[in-house]
């Protein structure tokens, strides 16, 4: 794939990814992860680092990694180690964070996804366990009287967190996007993560660099928590920009630590140093002793495998195969789990495939980003949807019909169908003797529109069989209405 270049060089992306790991408590301790709680009250001996506490490691924490290497193709080692990794902050109270350095849990893999109709990759280097640190709470904290401080809330540390590191394979802001999203639609599939970027389950880090193309690579920036795909993109683009004028005006790129500001430079956002990047060896990573080495024996790894759900592609590969839905909506009918089961609980009620395609990727998927929810908060069960469509099928409504239908089920106005197209006489036409004495009625009224036809005037046809839809106050089938209009045409 030819590189997209900017300004005449080359981008080159690897995201980190931090995922947190949907289980009831920490990675090495019993206290909860539920967001949301009171600062400080999710926070026991070991998470605080009080003396002679020694962690224990969470056996979910590591199933749901092995889950996620198998998912990707991944080798999942047999022997893996967790190291500490030294630094010094307020929200970290050992002074190390638990991770894993040398040899992680899960080793390559890739992510596939779809970029401007084409299938990409992105491999992956690792994805390694490793705990989550407290939160300082810079903005609006104040002491008792009133003067500004810094508080420190260690409900997060310790919640198990697994790392997920890309090669440096993506060439633009927009393929970083599209590997976030199906990163984070895969997460979500397996049950490893809840996804929820505004509470920091999900958030990325970014490492860009420019070159010429064919040069080596340049030297890269990390762009630090980025936790909405909007940002991911814009932070890129505005590290590219500011990137290739450093470089264009002479002057060095120092590797460096930098923080996203969606707000300045009047809404256009701007990249910030926080630091001076560190390498590994500034860590002093060692593994830890508290902790003997992580042993996944191939039985556990078979039963792990044992309970995966289906995955995306194959089940999209079967929507194709069995179903007959195109290679788009198969793939956007499994965007996440929750519609794919919804598509073939409509489609198993008795909906035409492509017909429950049709009506997710357009009327239920409209209302649903309207209103910013997924598909998890559609007021209409499966069952209804299909009735819905069977009517549109059967001819008791057409598909306008059934729009204004659809909108006094999705308002709670009602809930039985064929009462609402009572109500509201949306019911077609389907007396073949009345359809036809409005025809010639058409006809009748409408000489100059049937002249133009015959003459060869494709317009006039549309022309009359509005006329129709007009008499019949809509309640035509406009299908059966223009049969039986070509058949009174002579053709």
């Amino acid at each position: 794939m030819t590189a997209l270049l900017v300004r005449g060089y080359e981008v080159v992306i690897g995201l980190e990814t931090h995922a947190q790991l949907a289980t009831q408590s920490k990675i090495f301790s019993g206290a909860a992860t539920a967001f949301g709680a009171a600062p400080n009250t999710q926070a026991c001996a070991v998470d605080l680092a009080l003396p002679g506490t020694l962690p224990v490691l969470n056996r979910g924490a590591v199933e749901r990694a092995i889950r996620f290497g198998l998912a990707v193709g991944a080798h999942v080692a047999p022997v893996s180690i967790f190291a500490r990794k030294n630094y010094f902050y307020p929200d970290l109270p050992k002074g190390y964070q638990i991770s894993q350095y040398e040899v992680p849990v899960v080793q390559g893999g890739k992510v596939e996804f779809m970029l401007d109709g084409r299938l990409r990759a992105v491999r992956l280097t690792r994805a390694h366990l490793e705990e989550d640190a407290g939160k300082s709470l810079h903005e609006e904290f104040h002491l008792p009287d009133g003067r500004p401080a810094t508080g420190v809330d260690l409900n997060r540390a310790g919640t198990p967190l697994l790392e997920i590191v890309s090669e440096p394979d993506m060439r633009s802001a927009a393929e970083a996007v599209e590997y976030a999203k199906a990163l984070h639609a895969l997460v979500v599939w397996l049950g490893i993560c809840d996804g929820n970027m505004q509470e920091g389950s999900f958030r990325c880090d970014a490492n860009v660099s420019v070159r010429r193309p064919g040069a080596p690579y340049g030297t890269r920036r990390e762009i630090k928590n980025l936790n909405s795909f909007r940002f991911l993109q814009q932070a890129i683009d505005v590290e590219v920009q500011w990137q290739i004028d450093r470089v264009e005006d002479g002057l060095p790129i120092e590797q460096a630590t930098v923080l996203f500001n969606p707000d300045a430079q009047g809404g256009r956002g701007e990249t910030r140093a926080m630091r001076t990047k560190e390498d590994a060896h500034d860590y002093r990573y060692f593994p830890d002793p508290d902790l003997p080495p992580l042993v996944i024996a191939p039985e556990w790894v078979d039963r792990v495998k044992a309970a995966m759900p289906e995955l995306p592609r194959a089940m999209a590969a079967r929507f194709e195969q069995a179903d007959g839905l195109p290679a788009y909506d198969a793939a956007m009918m499994t965007q996440s789990l929750a519609l794919a089961r919804f598509y073939e609980a409509a489609r198993d009620a008795g909906a035409p495939a492509k017909l429950a395609a049709n009506w997710l990727m357009g009327e239920v998927s409209k209302r649903l980003n309207a209103e910013n929810r997924g598909i998890e908060a559609i007021p209409l069960k499966p069952a209804t949807l299909a009735a819905l469509i069977l009517r549109v099928v059967d001819g008791t409504v057409s598909n306008n019909g059934a729009r204004q239908v659809f909108d006094s089920l999705w308002n709670g106005e009602a809930a039985d169908i064929d009462a609402v197209i009572a109500a509201k006489g949306l019911k077609q036409m389907n007396d073949s003797g009345a359809l036809e004495a409005i025809v010639d009625e058409v006809l009748a009224k409408n000489e100059k529109s049937v002249a133009e036809f015959r003459a060869g005037k494709d317009k006039a046809f549309n022309a009359l069989v509005g006329q129709i839809m007009k008499a019949s106050q809509g309640k035509a089938n406009p299908a059966q209405a223009g049969e039986l209009l070509k058949k009174k045409l002579g053709g």
